[in-house]
């Protein structure tokens, strides 16, 4: 046993020699070893958490601790980017699986634990470990209610989700990348349901995880079958694949019949393993349930990273989908599709974290209709820019929540910019809606725009509609963005308190020490004029996080302006494999042929109202944004001078049952709730009774029989000598007359 496993350490270490000294197949070169670090430290300060764990340590040192690993992760991400962007790097930790059943191709598995580096690596962990830094920092004094072993169970599946996503992002073959898909999801789950005491917090996290799992399903199949057509899971062999080149040249000649079928259904499997993870129809009502965890973890998880992630598969893996006529036009719909719904869905709620929420599905909707366009660059870009501004909303919100006892309902807030000590909370709330609506020469203004202009370039089934329906989207959004700044951040100065104690936070534990705020439901006055409870404004680390973070959704504008169009961002993508240059160089009436179009369409699809779509829609979506913005400001500041009330109440009885269905999500979970829960809970309750009656019946009737005739003879043993002399002598008679019988 220990020779074996001896030799199984030794093999894996002779692995990573070998990977360290001879070059990798595919082209790609090998990488440095101090690549390895970077998820390895997350993993670290797993381990000294547990550490603390086990020591009932009960400060902010594993806030500490991790905020000083992710911080040197990010560090080295940064000298990634420096050293190895622009090429195509292998770095092998460990020869994790390799057996063979034959000679011929296709019958040698190998999954290395390795991590492939190249632009759209470095660009992805930039922002992960980035972000992840930040938002420890802000959770260290967020969480500080916690102090203990909660702290550090918070802390240890913070930086295992970090972990997970590192793997995901850096792997170097599918294998890895579903490590990573399944760890993300299992510390989603663990986030989420953090307020364990809280039934709402569990069936959240159970939901969660249920619901990705049906997507991984998805993505398990396109696994398998890429091996089986392709021979292999590694993203160096597989890009460079003869096949895959093949079918690349075919579609670029417009014979997309020259491809075989099982090649275009691997990318839809896929993409259903996208829609899981990044919450689209029809499997996106995970996620707002997903804000009954803390608010870091919404921040992290659920709006700069793990949401993230099906976006990040589809640009890896963007070689496949170009060479099925099916899946893009699918992303394309669903996209499109969940973006306006949700969009509708967040105009009509009044949880802010909530409409965070649904506003974050529908900002993914945007960069998945970015993917479909062809313009990766386009949806990495609005990647990039969302991480930062919608990070920054999340954690205003959670501010918020954290300094009025869990009050999130934009009837029972008002003027809190303006209140002593919310300053900062107030302008990085301004700069993140600022972007969330597009407003001109914000950083969410240009990659927004970028995949609303491609919307109108790339022609395919109904794009030029879904262009119109986006346009629509991004209005709405700039109404639903305002209408929590107005309502909340600016207007009369009113608060009430919510119904958590300041212990319990989000949704939180009972401890030791907590103190109590009353509520004043009924309080119509100002604050501080009687009021028992007093808002506590947020300290210096979750300030500090909230002014950097502002910052940086300021700055990501210049990103656009760095080379050519599309800026640094797109330079990156098109450095990478989720590459559409030379799609769009090719013959675009073969293109047009392979993607199930007709040269035809090009004109009308290359131009909006007669115009360069790329030309005119800054000025489109510009207009868009300000309508919506000037919406919000008429309904929901003009005239306000309470809270509950707003001109926008006065239209609710021209909508009907419009408002009234909105407000209940569509009633969607309500459908699903009938569709599919309900008819499995029956089910599963007949299968029961079958079990029990027929199946546990029978076993029990078969065990019957013996246990009877043993009752019937066991009367027989009664002790009594004379009994058993009876009995005996009635057997010898038996057997004597049996004897005679057969005689005769």
């Amino acid at each position: 046993m220990l020779e074996t496993v001896g030799q199984g350490v030794l093999g894996g270490f002779t692995g990573l020699l070998a990977s360290l000294a001879s070059p990798q197949n595919g082209g790609a070169t090998v990488g440095p070893w101090w690549v390895i670090l970077i998820p390895l430290l997350p993993i670290v300060a797993v381990l000294m958490c547990t550490v603390c764990a086990i020591a009932r340590v009960r400060s902010k040192l594993p806030a500490f601790l991790t905020v000083v690993c992710l911080g040197a992760a990010f560090g080295l991400s940064l000298l990634m980017y420096l050293q190895l962007s622009g090429g195509e790097h292998v770095t092998v930790a460990y020869r994790w699986i390799d057996f063979a059943w034959g000679e011929g191709p296709g019958q040698r598995f190998t999954a290395d634990f390795g991590f492939y580096v190249d632009s759209l690596t470095c660009l992805w962990m930039l922002f992960v470990t980035g972000l992840a830094t930040l938002i420890a920092l802000y959770a260290s004094e967020y969480m500080s209610h916690d102090l203990g072993l909660g702290y550090c169970r918070f802390f240890a599946a913070f930086n295992l989700f970090v972990f997970s996503m590192a793997c995901l992002v850096m792997g170097s073959n599918l294998i890895m990348l579903y490590l990573g898909w399944e760890g993300v999801g299992l510390c989603s789950y663990l986030l989420i349901g953090y307020f364990y005491k809280k039934p709402s917090a569990v069936a959240a996290a159970k939901k969660a995880f249920i619901m990705n799992r049906i997507g991984d399903l998805g993505l398990a199949l396109g696994v398998m079958l890429t091996f089986v057509h392709f021979g292999t899971v590694d993203y160096a062999e597989l890009f460079a694949s003869e096949k895959l080149q093949g079918y690349t040249a075919a579609l670029k000649a417009g014979h997309i019949d020259q491809i075989p079928l099982v090649a275009q259904l691997i990318p839809v499997l896929l993409m259903i393993g996208a829609f899981g993870k990044s919450a689209q129809l029809p499997l996106y009502v995970w996620l707002p349930d997903a804000m009954e965890g803390p608010t870091p973890v919404s921040a992290l998880i659920h709006a700069a990273t793990m949401v993230t992630a099906g976006v990040y598969l589809i640009a890896r893996t963007y070689p496949l989908f170009l060479c099925s006529q099916y899946a893009l036009p699918i992303v394309a719909w669903v996209g499109v599709g969940t973006a306006l719904l949700s969009a509708t869905i967040a105009m009509a709620q009044f949880d802010i974290k909530r409409i965070m929420a649904y506003s974050t599905v529908s900002q993914l909707g945007f960069m998945f209709a970015g993917l479909a366009f062809l313009s990766s660059a386009g949806a990495a870009f609005h990647v990039f820019t969302h991480a930062f501004f919608k990070a920054t909303l999340f954690l205003c919100c959670g501010a918020v929540m954290h300094g009025f006892a869990g009050q999130l309902d934009l009837r029972k807030l008002s003027g809190v910019a303006y209140m002593k000590g919310w300053g900062i909370v107030g302008i990085a709330m301004l700069i993140g809606c600022l972007n969330l609506a597009g407003f001109p020469f914000s950083a969410g203004f240009f990659s927004k725009d970028m995949i609303l202009a491609e919307a109108f370039v790339t022609p395919g089934p109904g794009y030029t509609f879904l262009g119109w329906v986006l346009l629509l989207t991004a209005g709405l959004t700039a109404y639903y963005t305002f209408r929590v700044f107005f309502r909340v951040f600016i207007g009369p100065k009113y608060y009430e308190p919510g119904d958590e104690l300041h212990a319990h936070d989000d949704h939180g534990h009972d401890h030791a020490g907590d103190h109590a705020h009353s509520r004043t439901s009924h309080d119509t006055h100002e604050p501080g004029s009687g009021h028992e409870f007093h808002p506590h404004p947020p300290g210096i680390a979750i300030n500090l996080v909230l002014a950097i973070l502002a910052g940086l959704s300021v700055v990501a504008a210049g990103a656009y302006f760095i080379g050519d169009h599309g800026g640094w961002v797109a330079r990156l993508v098109h450095e990478s494999s989720a590459d559409t240059v030379h799609v769009h160089d090719a013959n675009t009436a073969a293109f047009l042929a392979g993607r199930g179009g007709h040269a035809s369409e090009h004109a009308a699809h290359g131009t909006f109202l007669g115009q360069d779509p790329h030309k005119i829609m800054y000025y489109v979506s510009a207009a868009i944004g300000f309508v919506g913005i000037a919406v919000a400001f008429v309904l929901h500041y003009l005239g306000r001078t309470t809270a509950a009330t707003s001109r926008a109440d006065k239209l609710l009885p021209t909508l009907g049952p419009i408002a009234t269905l909105a407000q209940r999500k569509w009633l969607v979970d309500e459908f699903y709730d009938f569709l599919i829960r309900k008819p499995l809970w029956v089910l599963s309750h007949i299968f029961h009774l079958i079990d029990r009656l027929l199946v546990d019946g029978l076993v029990n009737a078969l065990g019957f029989l013996p246990r009877m005739c043993g009752q019937s003879v066991r009367r027989t043993q009664s002790g009594v000598l004379h009994d058993y002399a009876v009995w005996m002598a009635g057997g010898v008679a038996a057997i004597a007359v049996f004897i005679w019988i057969i005689t005769l």
